[in-house]
């Protein structure tokens, strides 16, 4: 016995990997190893829970998923699906025997696919050359409703002559008409619209319903599956005015469409009382503002009696369900950066249920969650904080607790920065201000680190108290990150919403700066290794912060915008900006557009400046970085310009592009960085 102790304790003094991993550093490839768990389902009568398990493949550069089922109590956890491709979107039928979702298990077509959970036999109900999108089943689980992609023929004025056989010739001319022709993530637009569709549950060719030439969003069922809910925006100005829509109800066999709500503003995401007899809905009254509080309203379900039921709570509700007796609703949203689960009233009384909902934004440290409620009161939730990505909770009016703990694995042997919450005063108005700064691995108070000031975009988003790989990379490098919601961030109420309201950039500077002198005053770092680095909203702060001051070493200016002229005229949905971030078009107020414009400051510049973008980015199109790039090398500044080849707004489409972005910003501040 004890010669065999003497070799255990040999073997493990050799090879410390036997039985504990040695702790270490997140290191970018790690990137590919992280999971995390979205879009969890409770069933009906709250017993399971089936959940999305996201995962990446690294020698193929996915992001992929499958499904994955466990109880309430969080026994009996496994997957219903395996394999590298990616199955989502799971929905219950309402008597808890079968499922359907999507997936491109078969030949990389996006199939509706039904699976029986009782023997998990499943098969493809729909073989269309376009995905399904939204899936809604028939009360008595017979049938299924969806909206889907019908194209048309782009029509063209353009007539060319036939060419002689044989020739070879270029692509005819692609003839656009339309205001918007482009998006982030779906590039040119093709001729057609979003259509709603009915299928019976044994599956067949889809019956479809409408024929309009508008987009129909996601239906829901009529208790007496007579009718489909939807939200559209069927107005005749809808080009111009994009936040219109309305709530609709169909007939499924005649096809008669009624409008359910008239006023001004969007009007979506409808949800059926268990009765039947009203609706529950997200909107607010268009008062043309940049950010407006998504609210909650309720009206009966033939569209009379319309109630506000949130005014009184002044932060967006962001998803909701009704409770089991049909007099109140659950429904989740953010305050002070933190995602929570609330219970409201149909009188307007909110109580909390719990706190520590996110974990669905990898990259960067963004507010994002979901939820879903069953029959009898139990809630299934994605549970993040900053030590991990979303994990799966569990939920009552009681009690909660986390069922999974995906990234045990990577994390058991991994040291992450350390995150804490802070408040400060912006210079400019003593307005609070909250951050969070993170400190590296091993973190030493007595020493001076470097810093990163890293910016959301949006801007009218928040960061929280919620993991980043970026932000994790960072501070594996050896940076203290600050990270912040200055003014303009959601979360903290309307009123603090629009202060850039028509003034945005301006007084956030000062927001962000007095964040950086705050921690400054922390005594741990280093005054002379100051850097910056932001996205989107991120990257036109981060554009005009460097033509604000020089106390910056370096700066990555990511995805921005720089000139706000070219901007609204340039990016996906041009209807939108000018009107509700200028109110006016450039052409009527050139003053106010290069004011506003980081372009206008060039001059100023001083701090070695790099520019980074994905070619196909649509929403900020990289002939934004492309100007700053020009501007900063005719006034001879340090610059360099990064392009991440096939990247929309969203980079991180694939896991190395996220890996490229990280390696690309410590890349330029390890060169201009201090002695250590």
């Amino acid at each position: 016995m004890k010669k065999l102790l003497a070799t255990l304790l040999l073997f493990v003094a050799i090879n410390p990997l036997g039985f504990g991993q040695v702790q270490s550093n997140l290191e970018l490839l790690d990137i590919f190893n992280m999971e995390y768990v979205s879009d969890p389902q409770i069933s009906p009568d709250g017993s399971k829970i089936i959940y999305v398990r996201n995962f990446k493949d690294v020698m193929t550069d996915r992001n992929l998923s499958n499904l994955w089922i466990i109880n309430f109590d969080g026994s009996n956890n496994r997957p219903l699906t395996t394999g590298n491709h990616n199955d989502f979107a799971p929905r219950w039928s309402h008597d808890g025997t079968k499922i359907v979702f999507k997936s491109n298990m078969a030949d990389d077509k996006m199939k509706l696919y039904l699976m029986w959970l009782d023997t998990k036999e499943t098969m493809a109900l729909t073989n269309t050359p376009q995905s399904p999108g939204s899936v809604s089943w028939s009360h008595d689980d017979k049938h299924l409703a969806f909206n889907m992609f019908v194209p048309e023929a782009n029509e063209s004025i353009i007539k060319m002559p036939g060419k002689p056989e044989g020739a070879k010739w270029n692509d005819p001319p692609k003839y656009i008409d339309k205001m918007n022709y482009r998006g982030d993530g779906a590039g040119y637009y093709k001729g057609g619209n979003s259509q709603l569709f009915t299928l019976p549950i044994s599956g067949g060719t889809p019956k479809q319903l409408t024929f309009s030439e508008f987009d129909h969003g996601g239906p829901i069922w009529a208790k007496d599956n007579s009718h489909l809910y939807f939200s559209a925006n069927f107005h005749k100005d809808e080009e111009f005015e994009p936040a219109d829509s309305e709530i609709y109800s169909i007939n499924v066999t005649t096809g008669e469409t009624t409008p359910l709500t008239d006023r001004y503003g969007p009007d979506g995401s409808p949800v059926l009382s268990p009765d039947g007899s009203k609706i529950a809905y997200l909107g607010y009254d268009d008062r043309l503002q940049g950010y407006q509080v998504t609210r909650l309203y309720v009206m009966n379900a033939d569209g009379s009696d319309s109630q506000l039921i949130s005014g009184d709570f002044d932060r967006d509700v962001e998803d909701m369900a009704w409770n089991s007796k049909g007099n109140g609703l659950y429904f989740s949203y953010t305050d002070q950066g933190m995602g929570k689960l609330g219970s409201i009233s149909l009188s307007g009384k909110v109580d909390n249920i719990t706190d520590g909902l996110g974990g669905l934004s990898l990259g960067r440290p963004y507010n994002a969650a979901s939820f879903s409620a069953s029959n009898n009161n139990k809630f299934a939730y994605t549970m993040g904080d900053t030590s991990h990505p979303s994990d799966l909770a569990a939920a009552d009016t009681k009690t909660t607790k986390r069922l999974t703990n995906v990234n045990e694995d990577l994390f058991s042997f991994k040291k992450l920065g350390k995150v804490e919450e802070m408040w400060w005063e912006s210079s400019y108005d003593q307005r609070k201000i909250q951050g969070w700064v993170v400190t590296p691995p091993d973190f030493d108070p007595s020493k001076k680190y470097p810093m990163i000031l890293e910016i959301h975009g949006g801007p009218f988003t928040s960061y929280g108290a919620v993991y980043s790989a970026e932000i994790q990379a960072y501070a594996a490098a050896g940076y203290v990150v600050l990270y912040t919601n200055p003014r303009g961030s959601t979360s903290y109420g309307e009123e603090f919403g629009n202060l850039i309201h028509h003034d945005y950039p301006n007084h956030d500077y000062e927001d962000l700066m007095s964040g950086v002198d705050a921690l400054l005053e922390k005594g741990y770092v280093d005054e002379n290794n100051l850097f910056v680095t932001g996205g989107s909203g991120g990257g036109v702060l981060t554009a005009w912060i460097v033509g604000k001051t020089d106390r910056f070493k370096a700066a990555v200016v990511a995805k921005p915008v720089i000139n706000w002229t070219s901007f609204v005229l340039y990016a996906d949905g041009v209807q939108f900006f000018s009107k509700y971030w200028f109110g006016k078009k450039p052409w009527e107020d050139p003053e106010n557009y290069m004011r506003r414009s980081p372009l206008t400051y060039v001059g100023n510049v001083t701090t070695p400046t790099m520019l980074l973008t994905g070619e196909e980015d649509y929403r900020t199109p990289i002939a934004e970085s492309e100007q700053f790039y020009a501007a900063l090398k005719l006034e001879n500044v340090e610059t360099a310009m990064v392009r991440i080849p096939g990247a929309g707004h969203g980079i991180a489409n694939k896991p190395s592009n996220l890996i490229a972005k990280i390696a690309a910003v410590l890349a330029w501040f390890d060169k201009y960085k201090g002695g250590e």
